[in-house]
C-alpha cells in the first residue's frame, strides 16, 4: 500500500509494565475515535492493540507504540499503529497468541524499518469520515498529548460497558433471527407448495426457449449472410459503376475542351450538367466502396506518430473553396504542438467528412475546427452555425443513407457521417454529436493519445 510522505505521529507512548496494556487499549480507542472510525471499529482496534501489547510485554518486555494517520494517493485513509519491540523478536517474527486478533484489523504483521523489526497493524478509515486538515491533525496531536489516561479500573469499566452493549446487540439479533426463522419456515412451506407447479411450468418454458434459441441462431446466420451479401453487392456494384462513370467524366471534359469543336451555349450547359451529375455519381460510388470496406473489416490502420498541424493545414487549403462566394467562413484553428498515435489518412478522412458536412448544410456564419488535449486524450471538434438537429434524430444521422428532413441545402448521400463514425471506432475513439434546432451542431471526435 503506497502512501503519501509520512506525517508526524498522532501519539507516542511506551509499553513497559502491565498497567500500560490498559493505557494502550484506552489510547487506541481514543485515537480511532478521533480519526473517524465507527464505534465497532474503535472497539476492534483497541482489542487487537491490547492483545498484541500483552504478547510483546510477555515476549520481549515491551515496545514503543506510535499512532499514525496514512493517506494513499487515491485519497483513502488508514489508521496505522507501529509497535517497536524493546528487544529483538524471537526469530524476527511475531505471531499473535490468539488467531482471532488478525481478523479484528485489516492488516497485522512484522515489517523491517531500517535495522528494526516493527509489528504493524492498520485499519481503514471509512470514506464517510470527516476529512482532517493539517491544522486539525495538529490540534489532535496536542489534545491527545495533553489528555490524561484513565486508571485500569476506568478501562475495565469501559470494557464492561462495551461488553454489555455487544451482548444487548447479540440478544436483539438473536430475537430478530428467531422471528426471521419462523417467517422463513412459513415461506418455505409456501415455496414447496409452488415448487411442483413451477417445475412443470419451467420445464414447458425451457422447451419453448430451446426452440426459440434454435430459431434465433438460424435468424442470426441469415442476418450475417445478408450483411455479407450486402457488402459484396455494394463493392461489386461500385466497382462496376466506377469505370463507366469515369468514362462519362472524361468524355464530358473532352467535349468542353477548347481544342474540340465549339459548343453552343445550350450544349455547353448540358455538357456541364452531365459532368456535374457524373462527378456526384462518382462520389457516391467511392463512398459506397469505402462503406463496404469498413463493414467487411478490410480497412487496415497504419499506426504512426502524427502531427495534427499538417493535417489541419491541408484541410484548410482544400476545403476553403467550398465556402467561396457564400456568407460562410471556414475557420481551422492551429492545433497544439503535440503528436498522437493514429492513422493520418483515416483521421484526415474523418475530419474532411465532418467539415464537408458542416459547409454543405450551413447557409451563413462559420464552420470551425479546433483541437485540444484533455488528460490523455485528444478532443477534436467541428462546430457549425447551421440549422441544427433535433435530439431524437442524433442517432439516426449515423445510419446509412439517412438525411435530416427539411434541410435547406440538398445534396449528399447520407454515407459520410456513418463512415466517419466507423473510422473513428477503428482508431480507438468516439464520435459524438451535440445539437439543437436553430443553434448549430458540434461533432466531437475523442482519440487516445497513444492509439487504440
Amino acid at each position: 500500500m503506497s502512501t503519501v510522505p509520512d506525517r508526524p505521529p498522532l501519539l507516542q507512548m511506551a509499553l513497559r509494565v502491565e498497567h500500560d496494556i490498559f493505557v494502550v487499549r484506552q489510547r487506541g480507542r481514543e485515537v480511532a475515535a478521533a480519526v473517524g472510525l465507527e464505534h465497532q471499529d474503535q472497539v476492534r482496534v483497541a482489542t487487537a492493540l491490547s492483545e498484541v501489547a500483552r504478547d510483546l510485554l510477555g515476549a520481549v518486555g515491551g515496545a514503543d507504540v506510535t499512532f499514525h494517520l496514512d493517506e494513499t494517493p487515491d485519497g483513502r485513509r488508514h489508521l496505522r499503529v507501529d509497535l517497536l519491540p524493546v528487544r529483538p523478536l524471537p526469530d524476527g517474527r511475531y505471531e499473535p497468541q490468539s488467531g482471532a486478533v488478525a481478523r479484528l484489523v485489516d492488516s497485522l504483521g512484522t515489517i523491517g524499518v531500517g535495522r528494526d523489526t516493527v509489528v504493524r497493524m492498520s485499519r481503514r478509515v471509512p470514506v464517510t469520515a470527516q476529512a482532517l486538515t493539517p491544522e486539525r491533525l495538529a490540534e489532535l496531536r496536542t489534545e491527545l498529548g495533553q489528555s490524561t489516561p484513565g486508571s485500569a479500573l476506568d478501562e475495565l469499566a469501559a470494557q464492561n460497558q462495551q461488553l454489555i452493549a455487544t451482548l444487548d446487540e447479540v440478544r436483539e439479533q438473536r430475537d430478530e433471527l428467531a422471528v426471521l426463522n419462523e417467517e422463513l419456515q412459513e415461506t418455505n412451506r409456501g415455496v414447496l407448495a409452488l415448487y411442483g407447479q413451477l417445475s412443470e411450468e419451467l420445464e414447458e418454458t425451457n422447451r419453448g426457449v430451446v426452440a426459440l434459441y434454435a430459431e434465433l441462431d438460424e435468424k442470426s446466420a441469415q442476418l450475417r449472410a445478408a450483411s455479407e451479401s450486402k457488402s459484396r453487392f455494394l463493392a461489386n456494384v461500385s466497382h462496376e459503376l466506377r469505370a463507366p462513370v469515369t468514362a462519362i467524366i472524361g468524355l464530358g471534359r473532352l467535349l468542353a475542351d477548347s481544342a474540340s469543336d465549339p459548343l453552343t451555349r445550350e450544349q455547353a450547359q448540358q455538357v456541364e450538367l452531365i459532368r456535374s451529375s457524373a462527378a456526384d455519381l462518382l462520389t457516391l460510388v467511392n463512398e459506397l466502396l469505402d462503406l463496404a470496406k469498413a463493414e467487411s473489416g478490410r480497412i487496415e490502420v497504419n499506426w504512426s506518430e502524427v502531427d495534427l498541424r499538417p493535417i489541419f493545414g491541408q484541410l484548410r487549403g482544400t476545403l476553403r473553396a467550398l465556402a467561396a462566394g457564400r456568407p460562410v467562413e471556414l475557420e481551422v484553428e492551429e492545433p497544439p504542438s503535440a503528436t498522437l498515435r493514429t492513422d493520418e489518412v483515416l483521421l484526415g478522412q474523418v475530419l474532411r467528412n465532418l467539415l464537408h458536412n458542416g459547409l454543405k448544410f450551413t447557409e451563413r456564419g462559420e464552420v470551425r475546427l479546433r483541437a485540444h488535449l484533455r488528460d490523455d486524450r485528444w478532443v477534436l471538434t467541428v462546430t457549425d452555425t447551421g440549422p441544427g438537429i433535433a435530439p431524437e434524430l442524433h442517432d439516426r444521422i449515423f445510419e446509412e443513407f439517412y438525411q435530416v428532413p427539411g434541410v435547406t441545402r440538398a445534396g449528399g448521400t447520407g454515407l459520410g457521417l456513418p463512415y466517419a463514425r466507423r473510422l473513428t471506432t477503428l482508431l480507438g475513439g468516439t464520435l459524438e454529436l451535440a445539437s439543437e434546432p436553430g443553434r448549430g451542431s458540434t461533432f466531437t471526435v475523442t482519440l487516445p493519445v497513444g492509439g487504440a
